[in-house]
């Protein structure tokens, strides 16, 4: 499978994680930018600042979406080469033949 996977092809979230980490990474420059004059003893920066510093969060949460919308599409991706269309666990119990798994159900 590896030999047919390019290594420049874009997956479903790449994007999503690639903006992420840059708003990530922007909000982290925000708040070295806003901590530093609470450090160095200067005047500090108005309220806003700190509101920039919540760019962290939202690259993280940005970036999480991406990170799950890979794998939704992966485990799509196994699931039509494997073949099964059923999901969840009960279907896979149910077709295991296994009589106690059937009684639990």
């Amino acid at each position: 499978m590896r030999d047919k996977t390019q290594t420049n092809s874009a997956e479903p979230g790449d994007r999503l994680i690639r903006a992420g980490s840059v708003v990530f990474f922007l909000g982290a420059v925000a708040t070295l930018v806003t901590l530093a004059p609470l450090f160095l003893g200067t005047t500090p920066f108005p309220t806003y600042m700190f509101g920039l510093s919540m760019l962290m969060g939202v690259g993280f949460l940005i970036a999480g979406a991406g990170v799950l919308k890979s794998i939704a599409a992966g485990r799509r991706r196994a699931r039509r080469v494997s073949g099964t269309g059923d999901s969840g666990s009960a279907g896979a119990a149910g077709s295991s033949g296994d009589p106690q798994a059937a009684a639990s159900r």
